[in-house]
């Protein structure tokens, strides 16, 4: 993720060839070549209404931005970007990323692809952070109903008819039931990804002393491993690290 300089309606500093992303990639690249990079291709960060996506009016125009989001995500490769993780949840976004990259030669190059991303309360920290709320409305009308699973697995059904290489599920500990029915009904590797507000939650509590802060972080992670993911994202990644070279989990 990148926080940019400057923020446009189209979130140009996303693309450029010289953003803060692809300028991190590079130096990453350089000094520790053997990091793996994912990187995220979204437009919220960059865009001066906080929005995912080109706006028409009050709305997101969807096909418009599904261009913007291949363009994005072939300068990251560019860059030096393993893999390429698009968070935004626009229809046809992973078939248009798979073209762009295709076409510039990077066949080799994995999507991972948020594909039942649910519009969440627990993004609040990270939005604050990255400065990236909306400035008018909400993303309900491309982000997933928190009361629909249905819709979840027709969106990973979608991603992988179009060529993603791993799906994801996020929000993890709300949403592990839609973990253990899309490693169902898929057969690629799935994603859960433990969010800011998961984070900040267990901090505050474990700041307070109302919690064992590390075995509330295992437990946490063992029960999204339960559930059928594959990958867990989290911001606990070195901790939980730790823990297993301690054999405090598996």
């Amino acid at each position: 993720f990148g926080i940019p300089g400057h923020k446009d309606e189209s979130g140009s500093e996303a693309y450029h060839d010289h953003g803060i992303v692809q300028e991190a990639i590079r130096y990453i690249k350089k000094k520790y070549p053997e990091v793996y990079i994912i990187g995220d291709v979204c437009m919220c960060e960059y865009t001066s209404h906080g929005h995912c996506g080109i706006l028409k009016g009050n709305d997101i125009d969807n096909d418009s931005t599904i261009k913007y989001l291949a363009k994005i995500a072939l300068s990251q490769v560019e860059a030096g970007a393993d893999m390429v993780a698009p968070s935004d949840m626009m229809d046809g976004r992973v078939s248009e990323i798979r073209k762009l990259l295709d076409a510039n030669g990077y066949k080799n190059i994995p999507i991972m692809s948020y594909s039942a991303k649910y519009a969440s309360a627990f993004y609040g920290p990270f939005r604050v952070a990255a400065d990236s709320a909306p400035a008018f409305g909400d993303r309900k009308t491309y982000q997933m109903d928190v009361h629909n699973i249905r819709e979840a697995i027709k969106e990973v059904y979608d991603d992988v008819a179009e060529g993603a290489d791993i799906v994801m599920v996020k929000p993890a500990m709300s949403f592990l039931d839609v973990v253990a029915k899309v490693k169902e009904i898929t057969d690629i590797p799935v994603a859960a990804y433990s969010v800011s507000g998961e984070y900040a939650m267990v901090k505050s509590a474990a700041k307070n002393g109302f919690i064992d802060e590390e075995k509330i972080m295992c437990e946490m992670a063992v029960s999204a491993f339960r559930a059928g993911a594959d990958i867990y994202i989290t911001y606990y990644a070195k901790e939980l690290a730790k823990c297993i070279d301690k054999g405090v989990i598996g």
